[in-house]
């Protein structure tokens, strides 16, 4: 059981940045891929980024590229979020997962990630 949570969300202009922290509960961090997800009111949750425990892969949605850093400490068990640049819509409730690496697996997906934090709120006023 790995549990996850999240801290970091809050208010922030357009043009502002932000930081998400992710505290993993798990003596076998680098074992696991990390995503961050998002999800606005009335949408679909949506792939933001992965990064891989080990092997360095990485991966960022579309509409974030760019103005989004994902990275891990595996000393302190966290992943986090670097989020600049940012727009009105990018504000959505920010989730954390965590699922055990594998080749075959498509860490875009939400339906890989077998744990998830609680989400953590983060509002981008124009």
């Amino acid at each position: 059981q790995v549990q996850l949570v999240e801290s970091g969300g809050g208010l922030a202009q357009a043009g502002g940045s932000l930081r998400l922290s992710c505290a993993a509960s798990t003596p076998t961090f680098t074992i696991y891929f990390m995503g961050w997800f998002r999800q606005a009111p009335g949408k679909e949750r949506e792939f933001v980024a992965a990064l891989s425990g080990g092997d360095s892969r990485i991966y960022y949605g579309e509409t974030v590229k760019g103005r989004f850093t994902i990275s891990r400490d595996n000393a302190k068990n966290t992943v986090y979020l670097q989020m600049n640049s940012l727009k009105p819509e990018d504000t959505a409730v920010y989730y954390c997962a965590a699922e055990s690496a594998a080749m075959y697996k498509d860490y875009t997906r939400a339906y890989e990630y077998h744990y998830w934090g609680q989400g953590t709120q983060v509002t981008v006023s124009s």
